[in-house]
């Protein structure tokens, strides 16, 4: 499945954003998809999941009751809408997918597919 992740910009700090991906190529519900990001120098880290079917969702820590994802399965799409937006989550945004033969939410290692980032800056 191929990937391109969009929305990231430029957004004050306490601001929204909603960013979103675009999958083609292999059936979209086979897949459970995630949300990473990285700063320049740093390790890539997991933000966020959902499972391919029935929407279970994971978080990590520093982004629970700020951060939503979801998907829509009949457009090839997901989302990560983001609010209460702070100057540490800055940083360039990944979608990714992981092919998934259960309803379960993978390890972030099985994340195979990854799109283009998108760069998300929060002013302070």
């Amino acid at each position: 499945v191929q990937l391109q992740a969009s929305g990231g910009g430029l957004v004050q700090a306490g601001g929204s954003l909603r960013l979103s991906c675009a999958a083609s190529g292999r059936p979209f519900n086979q897949y459970a998809l995630g949300w990473f990001r990285q700063v320049p120098g740093k390790e890539r880290e997991f933000v966020a999941a959902i499972s391919r079917g029935v929407g279970i969702t994971k978080y990590a820590d520093s982004v629970k009751g700020r951060f939503a994802i979801s998907r829509d399965n009949s457009k090839y799409s997901a989302y990560l809408q983001m609010s209460a937006l702070k100057s540490e989550d800055t940083a360039i945004y990944y979608c990714a997918a992981a092919y998934q033969r259960t309803l379960t939410i993978p390890p972030s290692t099985s994340f195979n597919s990854w799109g283009q980032g998108t760069l998300v800056t929060v002013s302070s």
